[in-house]
């Protein structure tokens, strides 16, 4: 038995709300355009840190430590969302995004995520660390330059962070549904982490929005 994990960053209410209100403009011009696109619920939108997919039950723990380890020292940091794109491209899109501008301290925190888990037996993330927000996801790869390209240029609210949070995904017919494992504050003093074996199920693809291995 195992869970399937990822680190992220939630965004404020206020960014959220800014962004369900685009959501909903791009849902119309989808539906006006014929594309059966899947949205992601408000409440549910975040920005993806580490994807770290199927984790033993009994190595959770330790993942909370190493992510804890990685929060230690890292003041609390402000991003702000902004533009929206697709995965991998307008052209062939299979997700719908909102981008986060200067995401400098983001990136910093993403890679602390990164040494502090390969120890556990996580992979390392090889492509270059994009922040974004999933606000939508297609069944398969379709144009939507004409529907997301009128709305990118958007500012969006901003997210003042002081935590981050390991999550549990569990995908349903209906969309994924995130569960609150543990609430990882940010400046924390260092902790040791224990590094069971076998911490880790190889193979897993993430479900972040920024598709791995497709």
């Amino acid at each position: 038995m195992g869970k399937r994990l990822f680190v992220g960053a939630r965004v404020s209410v206020a960014t959220a709300n800014a962004l369900a209100a685009s959501a909903e403009m791009l849902q119309r011009r989808a539906r006006d355009a014929g594309l059966d696109l899947k949205w992601v619920a408000p409440a549910s939108y975040h920005v993806t840190l580490k994807f770290l997919g199927w984790t033993r039950e009994e190595a959770v723990g330790a993942v909370r430590e190493a992510a804890e380890r990685a929060c230690a020292g890292v003041a609390p940091l402000k991003f702000r969302t902004a533009r929206l794109g697709a995965f991998p491209a307008l052209e062939r899109a299979s997700v719908v995004w909102a981008g986060v501008e200067a995401p400098e301290p983001l990136a910093e925190l993403a890679r602390r995520l990164e040494d502090a888990l390969e120890g556990l037996g996580f992979a390392r993330e090889k492509r270059a660390f994009h922040a974004h927000v999933t606000l939508a996801r297609l069944r398969e790869p379709r144009p939507v330059r004409e529907i997301v390209l009128p709305l990118a240029e958007q500012t969006f609210a901003e997210t003042r962070l002081d935590a981050i949070t390991l999550f549990e995904s569990d995908t349903k017919p209906s969309g994924s549904v995130y569960t609150e494992l543990a609430r990882l504050p940010l400046g924390r003093a260092e902790v040791a982490v224990e590094r069971p074996s076998g911490a880790v199920e190889p193979g897993e693809d993430t479900d972040d929005g920024w598709p791995r291995g497709h």
